[in-house]
């Protein structure tokens, strides 16, 4: 029996997003946790590269777009930060494992417990579902959303920050590996919206000109009553559309909200977008998904 269903695919379709409980045991999102608490452990980042993440539009051209740290970040394996977990000399204020937002953007490719997963045959089998015939993966993140501290990320399109032609051939896969509620800031989705095209990009500025990145356009303005949450149990995976708006809150709980994420992009018939932040480099081309 397929791990995704017709029924799931369909509504896939239809929403934007779909949730499929089931995609690793507890013990397998614990040994992504624990992993991630080791190479936490030992990172030693320069001080001039504890860059702090924000989804907020000029935030993000500061923090991000000037850092070329961030956008080198695609074939490497780097920590970014929550606000205020440093003080004005750049030490940390709480400890390593608590203060960083994601650690990213390659563990797929040199992490060997996250190449499993994101190469799974539950994975493949959900790809093939949705009829994908040549999915590169882009890119993999562990989010941390810590207790407290953890920080709203805005409403948001992926293919704002992941552009393709045509659209729609961008998907996330936002694997829980603890519960998500609504109390420690689960996705929030408008179900429907990846029908109406996207109204900002986030593109590389022009060699030897900063900030690094710019926006065109702007990010619309919600109803927050078309808002519907997505809570989901651990090892549940959400498949998101690259152009579905969504959200998540501030975690102002006690409990942290790990996930790993990925995106996949469908190579055939497409193009990938030069302006993007993101690029393929010699070290590490986008490596396909399907293994023979």
């Amino acid at each position: 029996m397929d791990f995704m269903t017709d029924r799931d695919a369909q509504k896939y379709l239809e929403d934007g997003y779909v949730v499929l409980d089931g995609l690793l045991t507890p013990q397998e999102c614990d040994e992504l946790r624990q992993r991630m608490t080791e190479i936490v452990d030992r990172m030693d980042v320069p001080e001039h590269c504890r860059t702090t993440f924000s989804t907020y539009h000029h935030e993000q051209l500061k923090t991000q777009g000037n850092a070329d740290y961030f956008i080198t970040s695609g074939d490497k394996i780097r920590f970014f930060f929550e606000k205020g977990v440093f003080d004005d000399k750049g030490e940390f204020l709480v400890s390593k494992q608590r203060s960083l937002n994601k650690v990213g953007h390659a563990l797929h490719a040199y992490e060997p417990l996250y190449k499993k997963v994101t190469h799974s045959p539950k994975v493949q089998g959900i790809a093939k579902k949705l009829g994908l015939v040549s999915p590169l993966i882009l890119q993999s993140m562990f989010i941390f959303k810590q207790p407290g501290i953890g920080g709203e990320v805005t409403s948001h399109q992926d293919a704002t920050f992941l552009y393709t032609e045509p659209l729609g051939r961008v998907m996330g896969l936002w694997i829980a590996l603890e519960d998500a509620t609504v109390n420690n800031g689960c996705l929030w989705f408008i179900p429907g919206s990846h029908n109406s095209g996207i109204s900002r990009r986030m593109v590389r500025t022009p060699k030897g000109t900063y900030p690094l990145t710019d926006f065109v356009g702007l990010e619309q303005e919600y109803d927050a009553g078309k808002f519907v949450s997505a809570p989901v149990k651990k090892g549940s995976v959400v498949l998101i559309h690259g152009q579905v708006v969504h959200r998540s809150a501030e975690n102002t709980s006690e409990d942290s909200r790990h996930v790993y994420t990925f995106h996949l992009m469908e190579s055939q018939d497409t193009r990938w977008s030069t302006d993007n932040w993101l690029q393929p480099t010699e070290e590490l081309p986008f490596p396909p998904l399907y293994t023979k």
